[in-house]
């Protein structure tokens, strides 16, 4: 076993500091919850009332929106600004614990800047969920649209930032594979989710059954994004900080590198 491994596993298995800061593990773990059962809610009101066809409706098959102008809109919005929150706060809490050496630190200046223009990304992609929820479909068409565009451009401009990030981390720590499996994990998610919004965006005008399934596997498929960092966070558990410092784990050998 390499060094950075043997760091980390007999960092965890000795079980620092076990209860330290593990409230912010539930972060990212809420979101996916709250974020899941909002959409579940939603979609069962609507089946448990016949599949009514609402005003805003065009299809046979309501979007989410559609749900969310509804009686339902309280739900919607309370929903929204809970996930977009918890989305925000958990590359938040990534970040800050990567820079105190709970989680594996950054090595270069650019994983440090990729990581900050995930943040930016998240913030921007949680502000349009908000306000997409707030401004509803029924009444605000034109915006609820272009909020709706700036919820997914900016989750996929935070989802690609963060993959570069750590890809980069990766490969410098190539030996880590909770590390690789994370990237991984949220390069094929979120990938997948990239795709299926272009599809989405595609089909939205063209055949608006097909628009409002493919809004569907989205909104669930942003819970395994979510629960992504609920992972990551994991990993710090019975860190104490400057541990995971990338010149600890590497000797200091990469200490000099721009």
């Amino acid at each position: 076993m390499n060094r950075a491994q043997s760091r980390q596993s007999s960092l965890r298995s000795s079980n620092v500091h076990p209860h330290r800061h593990w409230l912010y593990v539930w972060v990212p773990l809420f979101g996916a919850i709250v974020w899941f059962g909002m959409l579940w809610a939603m979609l069962i009101v609507w089946l448990a009332l016949g599949k009514p066809q609402y005003v805003t409706q065009e299809g046979s098959i309501a979007y989410i929106s559609d749900i969310g102008a509804s009686s339902l809109k309280p739900l919607f919005i309370a929903g929204c600004s809970i996930t977009a929150a918890c989305f925000f706060f958990s590359l938040i809490l990534e970040r800050f614990f990567r820079h105190t050496g709970r989680l594996v630190g950054y090595v270069r200046r650019r994983e440090r800047i990729l990581s900050i223009f995930a943040i930016i990304g998240s913030f921007i992609g949680g502000l349009g969920l908000i306000l997409l929820s707030i401004f509803d479909t029924g009444r605000f068409t034109s915006a609820h649209r272009a909020f709706l565009l700036v919820f997914i451009v900016g989750v996929a401009l935070s989802a690609i930032f963060t993959i570069l990030e750590f890809y980069f981390l990766s490969r410098d720590f190539a030996e880590l594979r909770e590390l690789r499996f994370a990237y991984i994990m949220k390069a094929v998610i979120a990938l997948t989710l990239i795709c299926l919004a272009i599809a989405f965006g595609i089909t939205l005008y063209r055949d608006k059954d097909a628009g409002a399934v493919l809004e569907w596997l989205i909104a669930f498929g942003f819970t395994l994004y979510l629960l992504t960092f609920f992972y990551d966070l994991r990993l710090s558990k019975g860190i104490p900080d400057g541990e995971l410092t990338s010149e600890k784990l590497r000797g200091g050998q990469h200490s000099s590198l721009p």
